[in-house]
């Protein structure tokens, strides 16, 4: 009996939750807050307690201080939110897992790493699979038209669909700054940039002392600054350290605050393209950082729909970390990862390259307009020569089209709002 309301608006990550809970005794889904966790959690449980810290000598935290014994229900599956508020219920999930071996016991859901790690004794392999989760991708809140498969792709299929809807500039910038959270669907378009600055202000407020460290306040909002100016592209440390140098910040805690804002699930890292087995050329080893959400950079930088449109420039960043994030959650249900490719030799770049978990992989180049869709081409045919093993398929994804065609020389292009995974 799940417990979730009827108007719950399925998720990818569903599909995949209820397959693993039939394989392991606990899941932990991670992810930014406000993604849909708990929701989703619920879809699958039949018994559920909130760990959130509380002062209510009656709430589920106040309960399980006294004895964590009081909030076990034996109603599996049981959702645990907010687990990590109490570190040692990891351990006990595990036991309880092991007690009898039965699978799909227990559902942990967070939005942070434990502030203690220490306070944990055991890893939980094997009884304990981490499951992450995201915002909403486009496909997911119906806005992609989900027209053309990713995994169609890898197969080569040939691809001629049109899209019902063109999509414009204005379209584009509303489903930035809006970003994929389930709870602004139901927003009027002039209120979508309330709940990316609300979670900012959260994380200055609360999230950056999660684990008891005082951390400089205005020091990590210029850091999140300098982070949003560099939206989608290949940034140092160095480069963050320059851009807030006023403030003298050091290299130990440029690291212990960007550390901080993974573990809130604030950033996602897009790891480095590892040439090294079907090429010779030497490869770049920097990480692309994103904004779990584009809304998020967006707020930051006190951006609305006309600012966004405004400066085209910073659009092309804003809708290539839209992109990504669809192809991170498409990929991630397909079982791969998403990475990017740099050639510190020649600076050849592609923007994505997303990977099965056989090792077959796809380059992809994303474009907001079509102006630049040949040179997009052409610098993806030039990487494959390059590659001893090719990759499966070439694409460029674009913003403003309305069909998806496949090129003569073989190289995809589609349209953002027509892909699904």
């Amino acid at each position: 009996m799940a417990l979730t309301k009827d108007n719950y608006t399925k998720r990818l990550v569903d599909d995949e939750i209820s397959e693993l809970l039939k394989m392991f005794g606990a899941i932990s889904i991670e992810g930014p807050k406000y993604c849909g966790k708990t929701w989703t959690a619920l879809n699958h449980a039949n018994s559920s307690v909130l760990l959130t810290k509380s002062d209510n000598p009656n709430s589920d935290y106040q309960k399980a201080l006294i004895n964590r014994e009081l909030i076990y229900t034996n109603d599996y599956p049981e959702l645990i939110d907010e687990w990590q508020s109490i570190e040692q219920i990891w351990d006990d999930v595990r036991t309880k897992c092991d007690e009898d071996g039965k699978s799909g016991k227990f559902i942990l859901t967070g939005s942070s790493v434990p502030a203690r790690p220490d306070k944990i004794f055991h890893s939980g392999a094997g009884r304990i699979y981490k499951l992450n989760m995201y915002t909403m991708s486009l496909f997911e809140s119906g806005d992609s038209e989900g027209l053309v498969s990713l995994s169609d792709l890898f197969k080569g299929k040939s691809i001629a669909v049109n899209l019902k809807e063109k999509p414009t500039l204005e379209n584009y910038a509303d489903l930035i700054i809006r970003g994929g959270w389930p709870a602004s669907l139901n927003f009027e378009k002039k209120n979508y940039y309330r709940l990316p600055i609300s979670y900012i202000n959260d994380v200055l407020d609360h999230d950056i002392n999660y684990d008891g460290v005082t951390r400089d306040k205005e020091k990590m909002r210029l850091l999140l600054r300098s982070l949003a100016r560099n939206e989608s592209t290949l940034v140092t440390n160095e480069k963050l350290i320059n851009d807030i140098e006023n403030y003298q910040i050091s290299r130990n805690t440029i690291a212990d605050y960007l550390n901080i804002l993974k573990n809130i699930h604030l950033l996602q890292d897009q790891l480095p393209f590892s040439e090294s087995i079907r090429s010779s050329v030497r490869v770049g080893k920097t990480v692309k950082r994103h904004f779990a959400d584009p809304s998020l950079a967006c707020a930051v930088l006190g951006l609305k729909q006309e600012q966004l449109m405004n400066d085209l420039e910073l659009f092309g960043f804003m809708f290539e970390s839209l992109v990504i994030r669809d192809l991170r959650i498409y990929i991630e249900y397909l079982d791969g990862h998403i990475y990017h490719f740099h050639n510190n030799n020649t600076g050849e770049e592609v923007d994505a390259i997303v990977e099965l978990r056989d090792g077959s992989y796809g380059a992809i180049e994303i474009k907001l307009g079509v102006g630049k869709i040949d040179e997009a081409a052409s610098n993806l045919l030039k990487f494959s020569d390059s590659c001893e093993i090719p990759p499966k398929f070439l694409c460029v994804i674009s913003g403003m089209i309305d069909y998806a065609y496949k090129r003569p020389d073989g190289v995809y292009v589609i349209p953002l709002t027509a892909l699904k995974p």
